[in-house]
């Protein structure tokens, strides 16, 4: 189901991983020197801020209630499909470099911790949902990424310990041939240079394709 890059458009790279892998920081930093070198690029989040996203915000906040995994899969699937339609896929049209933090491969991993079947996941979501040029997916021990979270406040709803385990067994059972592991338990500069050397490496390819 996953389809080539294609030239006529931009590129989309996600960063992916457990909480306290410090996505957000390595897109940001990501983001900033791509700008400085003049790239076109775009910031993206998932979950968005629109009315599905703020749906699934509340609850990392207030906890699941009487949501089932079925029903939040769903808002995930909403929100996204918003998401690709109003952002992803008009940016990628006028051929800008969009960085995103977290997409369909977070709903796989968190969502099939929950019971849910991944592949059915990747299947749903690929039915409208790009895939990736390059996924860059910092790979932290969950006991890693609960110590941060904890350090920096009080874990989200999302955050316990028993489920960042099962959330990191299947992302690393993930298998694509855009998927790129960085090890997350270094330096924040060291794992920058990582991210920017296979950015660097998917411009590069696109240059030699002549898109």
């Amino acid at each position: 189901m996953n389809q080539p890059a294609n030239p006529c458009r931009g590129l989309l790279i996600v960063f992916e991983g457990l909480d306290g892998a410090g996505k957000t920081t390595q897109l940001g930093l990501l983001y900033d020197h791509m700008l400085q070198q003049g790239q076109d690029v775009v910031r993206l989040r998932e979950p968005t801020e629109g009315p599905w996203g703020q749906r699934l915000r509340q609850l990392m906040v207030h906890g699941r209630g009487g949501v089932t995994p079925a029903t939040e899969l769903e808002w995930f699937l909403n929100d996204r499909r918003e998401h690709v339609d109003q952002r992803i896929r008009p940016a990628l049209d006028r051929k800008q470099i969009v960085l995103l933090d977290r997409y369909y491969f977070s709903t796989m991993a968190y969502q099939g911790a929950l019971g849910c079947d991944p592949q059915d996941i990747q299947a749903r979501n690929e039915a409208f949902a790009p895939p990736p040029d390059l996924l860059l997916l910092l790979d932290l021990p969950p006991e890693t990424g609960w110590r941060r979270l904890t350090q920096r406040g009080t874990p989200s709803h999302f955050e316990r310990l028993d489920y960042l385990e099962q959330v990191a067994g299947i992302f690393d059972a993930m298998d694509f041939p855009y998927l790129r592991r960085i090890p997350a338990n270094q330096e924040p500069q060291v794992v920058q240079l990582q991210v920017r050397r296979e950015t660097q490496q998917l411009l590069q390819r696109r240059v030699q394709t002549g898109g």
